[in-house]
């Protein structure tokens, strides 16, 4: 009898046992699978680096003006909605025009040595005129004369030392019947440390003012990298909302 109660307590004991184990074995899997999911998932995240290959489009409404882009090419995570905003970042790759995705990872991580990448920004416009519209009224006066022949038959003036304009020179193209291409350009070490350290900035829609930033390495390309701006923001703009 004895004999007999102490082999029943142990079945029930093994079989207490053999449950505890098999839900230990049962929470380890889960608990791996979600180790797993979520590595995947965090490696991708820092893989990306900010960015998204997410091509859902977006209305973005500045003033009067609806700008329509898609998620990988607006710069940051907090922007990539619809709705009502003061500004707005994005960034295409060059000549392509296109946003980030897989094929691209390459050229918006800068691994190459060439690059590739402008910089946009729309805001509502805060001056009358845009650069080339200040060259003849503001800028003129405050380069020095004569300057040096530059990338693409452009002219590349310093400032003078009264002029606020630190480590800055001025790049001026010459369209015949038309206001000058003018753009500024950093200089010296802070050039070589930029990865767009042109600036020039156009007027478009309605009252709306697009700055866009570039490698220095296009200026010998400026011609067909302003119209390529000025079409890809009549593009995606639509004004008179």
């Amino acid at each position: 009898m004895k004999q007999a109660a102490l082999a029943n307590e142990l079945t029930v004991v093994d079989s207490r046992l053999m449950k505890r184990v098999l839900y230990g074995f049962a929470a380890l899997a889960l608990l791996s699978a979600a180790i797993s999911l979520a590595g995947k998932w965090f490696g991708h995240s820092i893989a990306m680096a900010g960015y998204t290959d997410d091509a859902t489009m977006h209305q973005v409404v500045i003033g009067n003006n609806v700008i329509t882009v898609p998620a990988n090419a607006i710069r940051f995570a907090q922007a990539r909605r619809d709705g009502i905003a003061s500004r707005l970042d994005f960034y295409l790759r060059y000549p392509q025009m296109d946003g980030y995705s897989e094929a691209a990872r390459d050229d918006f991580n800068h691994t190459g040595t060439a690059k590739s990448i402008v910089f946009l920004s729309f805001e509502q416009q805060m001056m009358s005129r845009d650069m080339s519209g200040r060259f003849a009224p503001i800028y003129s006066a405050l380069i020095t004369q004569p300057g040096i022949v530059g990338p693409g038959g452009t002219m590349i003036y310093g400032f003078n030392e009264k002029s606020g304009y630190l480590n800055e020179v001025l790049v001026v193209g010459n369209r015949p019947g038309k206001e000058p291409f003018v753009a500024r350009c950093l200089s010296g070490p802070s050039a070589d440390q930029s990865l767009a350290p042109c600036e020039r900035d156009i007027q478009v829609g309605d009252e709306l003012s697009l700055t866009y930033r570039f490698p220095r390495e296009f200026l010998g390309d400026w011609q067909a990298l302003d119209a390529a701006i000025a079409t890809e923001a009549g593009r995606v703009l639509k004004a008179g909302h």
